[in-house]
């Protein structure tokens, strides 16, 4: 039978939600609550379970273990910045000279999205492991699901305003114009990831039970 050590397992779903948020998260859909209209990344069904993971990882193993795992993650994102940058200046061979123009267009977009993300996503995975160390100091072990999802939406709140701000700032544009536009879609947007957060939360007593459990078991 295959074993998988559990930990393992979980650094891996981390850094592949990673990835997948930023190769494939320039695409957006419709999602429609009644009246309201909205847009929405397809990331948005694998970032709450980054923070979700980052919560697990620090209610087991504590505030040093998790800010590591962020660290080595912004690492990734880096790379993947320089490596789309590497591949889109690379000329094609003559086999694919014909896609050339998609493969440049969509990796071109990951990096501007990838260097928008790199910051909001440094500033707000961090931020959501010393809110939740914060929390578990002054609440120890009681309520993970309140410790969650408040410090997941403070740090989905930063990660949303700093990646749109970077991403879509229209510097031709007046300050209130922007703020405006910028805000019409970062509120509706959080609200949404929020949503998600909570949906989610039955997944970080899972975790957290199955990652307490003795290192024997996950051997």
């Amino acid at each position: 039978m295959l074993k998988i050590n559990r930990f393992d397992l979980l650094v891996s779903l981390y850094t592949g939600f990673i990835v997948i948020s930023e190769l494939m998260g320039a695409k957006t859909f419709p999602i429609a609550f009644g009246p309201i209209h909205l847009n929405a990344t397809v990331a948005i069904f694998v970032l709450p379970l980054i923070y979700t993971i980052n919560d697990i990882v620090m209610e087991v193993y504590g505030k040093a273990r998790a800010q590591s795992m962020v660290r080595s993650s912004l690492v990734v994102v880096f790379v993947i910045i320089l490596f789309s940058t590497l591949a889109t200046l690379l000329p094609p061979s003559q086999r694919f000279i014909s896609s050339e123009p998609a493969y440049d267009a969509i990796f071109s977009t990951s990096i501007r999205l990838s260097a928008a993300s790199l910051i909001a996503f440094a500033v707000s995975e961090l931020s959501d492991v010393f809110i939740f160390a914060k929390l578990r100091q002054r609440l120890g072990k009681k309520k993970l699901w309140l410790r969650t999802n408040i410090s997941n939406f403070i740090s989905e709140f930063l990660d949303v305003i700093l990646f749109i701000s970077i991403s879509f700032y229209a510097f031709d544009m007046s300050f209130s114009a922007n703020i405006q536009f910028l805000m019409s879609i970062a509120v509706p947007y959080w609200l949404l990831r929020c949503f998600m957060s909570i949906v989610e939360t039955p997944l970080v007593y899972i975790g957290t039970n199955k990652l307490s459990q003795p290192i024997k078991e996950q051997a």
